[in-house]
């Protein structure tokens, strides 16, 4: 999951380099944090919110192994 998220905010930021994603894993969730350079945060969240809810649309739609549900966070 961490290289598809990877793959879809790299080719949208001025700075690749420092696109860091964590994984932190509940009882029932997946979350995923992501974190870009602060130029970049309004890159990926986009006008009204349009790419991140893309990008949490493609990441939603994919199933866990586990089952569990999965959170995108965006910082």
């Amino acid at each position: 999951m961490k290289e598809l998220i990877e793959t879809i905010v790299k080719p949208l930021v001025d700075y690749p380099e420092e696109v860091v994603i964590t994984e932190v894993e509940d009882n029932h969730t997946i979350t995923y944090k992501l974190a870009v350079h602060k130029e970049d945060v309004g890159k990926v969240i986009g006008k009204n919110g349009r790419v991140a809810k893309a990008i949490r649309t493609i990441i939603y739609s994919t199933t866990s192994k586990n089952n569990k549900r999965i959170h995108l966070d965006i910082q």
